[in-house]
């Protein structure tokens, strides 16, 4: 679920957007008011949600959304992290034997 979150470029800019500082929900719909109506950018905020990407807290009738970065790091963890281990390798030795030469 979390891949199919991502795969929206919007999605993607609300959570830019959360990565600086939390947003109640109105500025998120500020933000896209001109390319998106309201309600368009609380079914992505609601896409996010269900993906586990974004905490919500109510204060009265204002809803604060928070970027989740677990399911971020948990991709990290899994998938990312070993590729990059063989990259920096690879590039570790690629520097040795060029100061060989």
């Amino acid at each position: 679920m979390v891949f199919k979150a991502l795969a929206d470029l919007r999605r993607r800019q609300i959570l830019d957007l959360l990565k600086k500082a939390p947003r109640t929900t109105g500025e998120l719909c500020k933000r896209f008011d001109r390319s998106l109506d309201r309600c368009t950018v609380m079914q992505h905020i609601a896409v996010l949600d269900r993906a586990g990407l974004i905490i919500a807290r109510r204060e009265g009738r204002t809803r604060w959304n928070y970027l989740n970065a677990a399911p971020f790091k948990d991709i990290y963890d899994r998938w990312i992290s070993s590729y990059a281990s063989e990259a920096v390798e690879l590039l570790a030795r690629l520097k040795r034997d060029l100061e060989r030469t």
